[in-house]
């Protein structure tokens, strides 16, 4: 008896016009089961092929590699760094960074060669006067080859061996996981904020004092104590709400916060009585950044949470990579003081994708891995050596927020949007974002 195959038929690709509605039921059921039973049939067929030969199953894998917006991101192609810091202008500060240092590496190579070739003529000159003409057939260009001993290589041999290199070097790990190297910022985005890039001779900056309020008559008065557990050495002082009372403008807080040895302002905005808005004020002469908030939830709507402590946390700043984006992270690095308090193992971890911050905070433990427990990979999918009966264990303390940066202000103004830095809602392309 010949085996028994589900081929679909040509007849059941096509679309069946009938007006009765019960035919066409029963042809759409028997399209979908013919289909089904193929793509099972296929699936399968590649399983059985891939457990004669593993290497099948590994490069399926490397080729499924889903295409998302983050593998889209697309950035703007630059030859030098912008004189004015780049804050509009969205560039990976790593990658030209890294370009230029191979350039200027593969500079040197060239200008030797071209200082040998020349002491070589001159040496060559000085033999010619010497020998007074005699044995100039021996000197023929056609019998020199300067190619032949040359012991530097080229720069298509340099170009050559990177890409060896490159394909001999193993994967790295996604942007995702990629943290932030505050080191990068070019010079003059550092010599346009001077308060929040600090040159490597200058003293260190005076531990962070910060001043928490909240938007005129605002009733986000839990919310902004939150936020004094959140930022370490805070104080939160609610707005005036009296009718009659004076309501004393962003500009004039700052004011009376920096003559009283605080080094930011943080305003919580509100809208519906849930926190809508960040603005915070990095004194004395600014900038100022204004974040809306989105997905806020507090410690206590958390499943299985923890009580923060007054331990300093360890702070995580993730995938900021353009001029826009290393400054955000410094400003959120002059938040928090530089010597973290390792004994509370509490961590602040701010976390940028596609141009969203996500705010988490944890508690984490070091524990003994259970048996059925995988050990600690590494970005080449490889176990990490010498944890492999350790594993670490999460707590979220909260409260947990989304920010997203709207506008940066210059200084501190009257009234916000006078004059800015850099404004949301300027790029229209869905592939390019700005941190």
């Amino acid at each position: 008896m010949t085996p028994r195959t589900t081929k679909l038929s040509d007849k059941a690709a096509l679309p069946f016009k009938t007006s009765n509605k019960i035919r066409r039921q029963d042809l759409h059921l028997k399209q979908k089961r013919a289909r089904d039973a193929l793509k099972r049939a296929e699936r399968y067929g590649r399983k059985k092929e891939e457990a004669k030969n593993p290497r099948l199953r590994e490069e399926r894998l490397r080729r499924n590699v889903p295409l998302t917006l983050d593998r889209k991101r697309t950035y703007d192609e630059l030859e030098d760094e912008p004189e004015d810091g780049g804050v509009g202008v969205a560039y990976d500060v790593e990658r030209l960074k890294r370009k230029k240092l191979v350039e200027e590496q593969a500079f040197p190579v060239d200008v030797d060669k071209e200082a040998n070739r020349a002491h070589d003529d001159r040496d060559s000159d000085s033999m010619l006067e010497e020998s007074d003409g005699e044995g100039e057939e021996d000197l023929e260009p056609d019998d020199i080859d300067d190619t032949a001993h040359d012991p530097l290589p080229s720069k298509s041999q340099l170009a050559s061996k990177t890409r060896i290199q490159d394909r001999e070097r193993g994967t790295s790990p996604t942007r995702s996981t990629t943290s932030t190297n505050l080191s990068l910022a070019p010079a003059a985005l550092a010599a346009k904020f001077p308060t929040l890039f600090l040159s490597p001779g200058s003293p260190p900056p005076p531990p962070p004092k910060i001043l928490i309020t909240t938007s005129i008559n605002s009733t986000l008065h839990n919310e902004a104590a939150i936020l004094t557990s959140l930022f370490p050495n805070s104080e939160y002082i609610r707005r005036s709400a009296h009718r009659y009372g004076y309501k004393f403008s962003v500009r004039e807080i700052s004011s009376f916060a920096h003559n009283h040895g605080y080094t930011s302002v943080v305003v919580l905005e509100e809208d519906q009585k849930r926190p809508s808005g960040m603005t915070i004020v990095h004194l004395p002469t600014g900038p100022t950044f204004h974040f809306s908030i989105s997905n806020w939830s507090t410690g206590k709507a958390l499943p299985g949470h923890g009580r923060a402590t007054s331990h300093i946390p360890e702070l995580i700043l993730n995938n900021f990579t353009t001029p826009l984006g290393l400054l955000t992270a410094h400003l959120f690095r002059s938040l928090f003081p530089s010597t973290p308090e390792l004994q509370g193992r509490q961590v602040l971890t701010l976390h940028n994708q596609r141009d969203y911050i996500f705010l988490r905070r944890h508690r984490y433990v070091f524990r003994d891995k259970h048996k059925t427990e995988k050990s600690v990979v590494g970005p080449d999918g490889k176990e990490v050596k010498g944890v492999e009966g350790i594993r670490a264990g999460l707590q979220e303390l909260g409260p947990r927020m989304t920010l997203k940066l709207r506008r940066v202000d210059k200084g501190i103004q009257r009234r916000s949007g006078q004059e800015w830095e850099w404004k949301g809602k300027m790029e229209k392309t869905r592939t390019k974002f700005q941190l």
